[in-house]
């Protein structure tokens, strides 16, 4: 395969950093490529973001020079310890947490699967865990499985088909003293609807009952803080930060401590170890640091994690105006319908739309010949779907990163407009 590159075309200072569009576009290999004589605009960032050149030259380094196993006594075995011990640390700078709560696995839904084996050793017929219509299958999948493997009964929150985000009331209802467990996201990976996560901890704690995050959408886009949310455990994949392809979870050190996880006896109990199954992918947490770096080094500040604060406020300001131009752009369009809160609403910069005439697939097709990379389908989000009356088809998705030019956004409306005509 051939594949032509140029540089590409960015505007603007962003706010409250500092540097520009341009320079953060310049740390990105992949923004040079063209397709079919159009320079690419990646807006499949919900689905996987580009990375930056620092994090490959991380991971490279890493498997050149320090490759090895860990707790052995001889130096490549203990430089894979500090650089494991380095990717915590920078891991708890973004979530807020500290680096004995935050643990590797492949990715958010394999880790979530781990997790909700765990609990569920403990749960049986009557206790009851709480999933919402919002969340990708990854936060409703593993909870089911313990539904049918356990016979704990499983209650859904309904959307509110009119705002896009969940009915609260039914959520507050939804709760018994049954409850175990609260599961919701932080952002829908479909409509980029955010849902209170802090009210939801905090209903789900006043029943007796745990919280767990879905962040993977959420944590490109704005703040993360644990803290703040007071979840008892979060999970979140960076290859959506500009990371590789590797799931990170939070626990609460207790909560982790405490956990009944199917693990090898000779396995490590201390923890985060105790919830990391066998041999991990060292390169990966390598480059998921080095993606927290790479963030950090958007911001300003005295640590890691005031870096990283300063850099998602100004890029979730930057998501705002992005998205608010295209949902604008896009609405003006004859055929094309919106899903999702308006600009104004809790929400990350992704857009959902369909085209009337159009399969998802066949525009997303039609716009790649433009050198404009869409999603298209359900996004594993297909209860959303589903109570939108889309399937089998679903929706196009088009969602914004750091890299993402005014340029972009307004070619990507111009190529939706231009869809079906010769």
């Amino acid at each position: 395969m051939t594949v032509t590159m140029v540089q590409g075309k960015g505007h603007g200072v962003v706010q409250g950093m500092g540097t520009t569009v341009e320079v953060i576009r310049a740390r990105f290999p992949a923004l040079v490529r063209v397709h079919n004589g159009h320079e690419v605009a990646y807006f499949d960032g919900p689905g996987g973001t580009q990375v930056p050149r620092q994090v490959v030259d991380a991971m490279s380094d890493y498997l050149l020079h320090h490759n090895a196993n860990t707790h052995w006594a001889y130096p490549t075995s203990e430089e894979t310890d500090a650089a494991i011990s380095g990717a915590r640390a920078s891991l708890a700078a973004l979530l807020n947490a500290a680096p004995n709560e935050i643990a590797f696995g492949a990715n958010m839904t394999t880790l979530t699967f781990h997790l909700a084996r765990a609990l569920g050793r403990g749960w049986g017929p009557g206790d009851e865990v709480i999933i919402t219509e919002l969340d990708h299958h990854a936060n409703q999948g593993p909870w089911r499985a313990i539904e049918k493997e356990r016979g704990i009964t499983i209650r859904v929150v309904p959307i509110d088909l009119e705002s896009y985000e969940l009915d609260w009331d039914a959520l507050e209802r939804a709760f018994t003293p049954r409850t175990k467990l609260l599961a919701i996201t932080a952002g829908s990976n479909a409509l980029g609807t955010k849902p209170d996560v802090s009210s939801a901890a905090r209903l789900a704690h006043d029943a007796g009952a745990l919280c767990f995050v879905d962040a993977v959408h959420y944590t490109p886009h704005g703040v993360v803080d644990v803290q703040a949310f007071d979840c008892d455990f979060l999970g979140c994949s960076a290859y959506k930060f500009y990371g590789p392809h590797i799931g990170v979870m939070y626990g609460k050190a207790d909560r982790l401590a405490a956990l009944d996880v199917p693990k090898l006896q000779p396995a490590p109990d201390t923890i985060p170890e105790r919830f990391e199954t066998g041999t991990l992918s060292h390169e990966g947490i390598v480059g998921a640091g080095a993606a927290v770096q790479f963030l950090g080094s958007l911001g300003t500040g005295t640590d890691d994690r005031a870096k990283v604060v300063s850099a998602m406020t100004a890029l979730h300001v930057r998501g705002e105006q992005l998205f608010a131009r295209l949902w604008e752009g896009l609405g003006a369009i004859d055929g094309v319908t919106r899903h999702g809160p308006p600009p104004g609403r809790p929400r990350t910069p992704t857009v959902a739309f369909t085209v009337s005439g159009m399969t998802p697939e066949d525009a997303a097709r039609a716009l790649a010949t433009r050198g404009i990379f869409v999603s298209h389908g359900d996004y594993y989000a297909s209860t959303v779907v589903e109570r939108l009356g889309l399937q089998p088809d679903g929706m196009i998705r088009a969602g914004c990163s750091c890299y993402t030019s005014d340029d972009e956004i307004e070619r990507l409306i111009a190529g939706v407009a231009g869809l079906g005509k010769a």
